[in-house]
């Protein structure tokens, strides 16, 4: 997934979860955060920042800020966009005969739904939740930095479609390199952690898809 422009800033403070203050080369300016999460480990007053302008129309600001080198040299993307847009383009790779996104389920609408022809006509039918994680400690990531219950609603309803049949995945894009696997963030959220490991009692698959960043691209590696 490439922006198809990028500029560099130095993160100044976050008024509330919607917008930063930045300073491009000595000029204050007003972003969009494209993360609603907490990121308080990783916008820190002074830190390297990356820019997008996407040019729309009507928009109050003129950039998103979705890229960030965190204190330990570590470049994160936390574009919560961009890990459906990444998967969306791994997924076209991986043999599937059909990709849908937004597939409605239940009372929820899951990221994506896949089938797969199998022997004798069987059809294989997927599907997956996706999960960015911009949260690392000690090497490993952590999900979510915010409580959310939608998250959990989510798990609830892969549950309930392994149960149905489908090949239900929980798949976890991490947005930053050098980490390769996820946890739950019980400290944050006990919910979740609840409901994920309850998941994979049912059976639900969880993936951990490690990330190449660039300042002005995701790239799912492995």
């Amino acid at each position: 997934m490439i922006y198809d422009n990028i500029c560099k800033a130095v993160f100044i403070s976050r008024p509330n979860r919607f917008i930063a203050e930045v300073d491009i080369r000595g000029r204050r300016e007003t972003v969009h955060v494209k993360n609603t999460g907490r990121c308080r480990e990783l916008l820190i007053p002074g830190c390297e920042v990356w820019l997008t302008a996407p040019g729309t129309e009507g928009r109050k600001t003129k950039y998103d800020l979705v890229a960030v080198r965190k204190s330990n040299g570590i470049l994160f993307n936390i574009d919560s966009q961009a890990p459906n847009k990444v998967v969306k383009e791994w997924l076209a790779k991986q043999g599937y005969d059909k990709v849908v996104p937004e597939y409605t389920f239940g009372g929820s609408r899951i990221d994506f739904y896949m089938e797969r022809d199998g022997e004798k006509g069987k059809t294989s039918k997927y599907l997956m939740e996706v999960k960015g994680c911009t949260l690392e400690r000690d090497g490993v990531g952590y999900f979510p930095d915010a409580p959310t219950q939608r998250g959990v609603k989510h798990i609830k309803e892969l549950i309930k479609a392994q149960e149905y049949g489908y090949h239900a995945i929980l798949a976890f894009v991490i947005q930053m390199d050098g980490v390769d696997e996820v946890r739950p963030n019980t400290d944050t959220h006990p919910e979740f952690g609840e409901a994920m490991e309850e998941a994979e009692k049912a059976g639900v698959e969880v993936l951990f898809l490690k990330c190449h960043v660039e300042p002005d691209r995701l790239e799912i590696t492995g």
